[in-house]
């Protein structure tokens, strides 16, 4: 099995879902846990299920990498490595993954497409609650409150109108 190398085209498209991944993460519904409303999940739907899951995962890694660095792309215009070790770092740590399962199915039908997507999301939102924890000494319960309950109808939708826009991109775009 020869490795499928990246062509100029490839890496032009991922770039432009990086960067639309870093304008979506702009718009931002400030909340007390200090874990922003953002479209951020929509967006790594959006781009697994456009780009697929490898180069999905490789546009999301390449916006983490941005951010990693020092370039403002996160939320609120935050960068650097630093908030990975913040309330949200957890989150960001899985947002490839989210992108990579988004991908998987992207090619099965809605119903496995948007189930995969879920398991993603849900893999991000463990880690993410799990580090918020550690570092604010919430409990299991109020950490959920904190950090689940007010996204999960928002991400939920964000899973069904990000796999039927991506349909819609991929036949434009010819991915």
């Amino acid at each position: 099995m020869s490795a499928e190398r990246l062509n100029v085209r490839d890496m032009t498209v991922m770039a432009v879902f990086a960067a639309a991944l870093a304008v979506m993460s702009q718009i931002s519904i400030p909340m007390p846990s200090g874990v922003p409303i953002t479209l951020q999940t929509f967006a790594l739907a959006l781009i697994g299920y456009s780009l697929g899951a490898k180069r999905g995962a490789m546009a999301v890694l390449v916006y983490l990498l941005l951010g990693a660095v020092g370039v403002p792309v996160f939320a609120n215009f935050h960068g650097g490595a630093a908030v990975f070790f913040g309330v949200t770092g957890g989150f960001l740590w899985t947002f490839w993954v989210t992108a990579l399962f988004c991908g998987l199915k992207r090619d099965a039908g809605p119903g496995p497409a948007i189930a995969s997507g879920l398991i993603g999301m849900i893999l991000m939102y463990a880690v993410g609650l799990a580090q918020f924890m550690v570092l604010t000494g919430t409990g299991f319960k109020e950490a959920l409150m904190l950090c689940v309950a007010p996204f999960i109808i928002k991400d939920l939708v964000s899973l069904v109108l990000a796999y039927g826009i991506a349909k819609t991109v991929r036949r434009r775009v010819g991915l």
